[in-house]
């Protein structure tokens, strides 16, 4: 085409049809401006195509993240649950007539006290988008704000959790510092044996601690800490891991 506008431009200029060439002319400008523009058109296209197909990539990987995240969660709500619920029953077992067996005690102290209860999310593709500035390749606005909020929401529920470690490591230390044996309880329950130690010789009961108001001061607190921290962080925080994996799959084109 462009090769018939210069036969045509050298023609007119020849026989000295100037009017006649400047239409001409202006055509061939016309026709370059609208390649160029075809060119950018389909260049933007191949970008936006490209975006979209890395969008994808980012949006699988974060469905695969926060779905593990979320059965982590699942589990440490049920684990706290029952830790909280374990002392309950031992705040109980302090105001009720008679004494339980010394096996019931040293199985509900290892059920509330035996672990630090920490959410450990799977974070690693979400921080490196984040480093590498790649969170900008989400299109949508409100996903993209939650997935930026989620982390400082992970380091609130991270410093609550450490609260519930240290009340839950001063009903210990109330526990042991009245001179009550954790010997005993690891003999009853069977984890001397599976920490290969030997049974104690002479068994030392626990069932005064009951009668402790320390221990059971220590008690009450670390149950208004274990309710709180399901109450008013892990539940907020599944309902939040929820939205979110449900905007990554409205984003999700499969």
């Amino acid at each position: 085409m462009l090769k018939l506008f210069r036969k045509i431009r050298r023609k007119m200029i020849a026989d000295k049809k100037i009017g006649n060439y400047l239409l001409y002319a202006i055509g061939e400008i016309v026709l370059v401006v609208i390649g160029i523009l075809i060119a950018l058109a389909i260049n933007n296209n191949n970008e936006d195509r490209i975006k979209r197909d890395k969008e994808q990539v980012y949006l699988m990987g974060l469905r695969d993240e926060f779905g593990t995240s979320k059965t982590k969660l699942e589990e440490l709500i049920r684990v706290n649950r029952e830790s909280y619920e374990a002392a309950t029953q031992i705040a109980i077992l302090m105001d009720q007539p008679g004494e339980p067996s010394e096996e019931k005690l040293s199985e509900l102290f290892v059920t509330a006290f035996a672990y630090d209860i920490f959410f450990n999310a799977n974070n690693s593709l979400l921080n490196e988008m984040i480093n590498s500035g790649s969170l900008k390749d989400i299109s949508n606005d409100t996903l993209r704000i939650q997935l930026t909020n989620w982390i400082s929401t992970i380091d609130d529920v991270a410093n609550q959790e450490k609260m519930l470690s240290e009340q839950r490591s001063n009903t210990v230390n109330a526990f042991r510092d009245g001179g009550h044996s954790i010997r005993t309880i690891l003999d009853n329950t069977g984890m001397a044996s599976q920490l290969g130690i030997p049974m104690g010789k002479k068994p030392v009961s626990n069932l005064s601690a009951l009668q402790s108001i320390a221990f059971e001061n220590n008690i009450l607190l670390f149950i208004i800490t274990g309710q709180a921290t399901e109450m008013a962080h892990y539940i907020p925080l599944m309902e939040n891991l929820n939205s979110i994996l449900e905007l990554i799959e409205s984003e999700i084109k499969e």
